[in-house]
């Protein structure tokens, strides 16, 4: 699979309205069923993007972490990993992202960079001083399995405005949706499939 939209949407991202610091303005997330070469993908990401490999509790993913966290670092990506922080520390990580269920456990984890799921209000307030930023999902209509009903542009930009946190929207991310987010308060954006175009 060719994940030849990934440099557009970096581009694109970066128009958003930050500030970021040290977070890039796009992550790419793995999917074992829509990300069927994560090795591939970090491949074609863009220098400052950041890629957060999940590892949805499948055994066997020391060899691709060590593998994916050696080509971020020579192409100078953020990489974090989701829901496992021994795996993150094992394989060389720049942090964790914590799914919304697992908030609490930030508390405790020491890394450079770390970021969260967020499916509403509650959970970005929650998250608040624990991560570096939310992905908040579901920003537009997404056949991702998970995806719930779309938040649309209007209530993403007011719960961006209201966090405390940065924001980056996720859920039916792609070059033609993205520059709708513009203007919004939104530090950034997250992708799976719109990735591969």
């Amino acid at each position: 699979m060719a994940y030849d939209a990934a440099d557009r949407l970096a581009r694109l991202a970066m128009r958003l309205d930050g500030p970021r610091g040290r977070l890039p303005a796009l992550f790419a997330l793995t999917d074992p069923d829509r990300t069927p070469d994560p090795l591939a993908l970090a491949r074609a990401l863009a220098p400052g993007t950041g890629l957060i490999l999940r590892t949805f509790g499948r055994p066997a993913l020391e060899a691709l972490a060590g593998e994916l966290a050696s080509v971020a670092r020579a192409r100078g990506l953020v990489f974090l990993i989701a829901a496992d922080p021994h795996l993150a520390a094992r394989c060389g990580a720049d942090g964790v992202h914590w799914p919304e269920r697992m908030l609490a456990q930030a508390a405790r984890a020491r890394f450079p960079v770390m970021t969260a799921s967020a499916h509403g209000p509650g959970a970005i307030r929650r998250a608040a001083g624990l991560v570096d930023a939310v992905l908040v999902s579901t920003a537009f209509a997404s056949a991702s399995p998970s995806a719930g009903r779309p938040m649309g542009v209007f209530r993403l930009a007011a719960a961006a405005r209201r966090a405390r946190v940065p924001v980056y929207a996720l859920g039916g991310i792609a070059p033609a949706t993205l520059p709708r987010l513009s203007g919004l308060g939104l530090s950034g954006a997250a992708a799976v499939a719109g990735l591969s175009g």
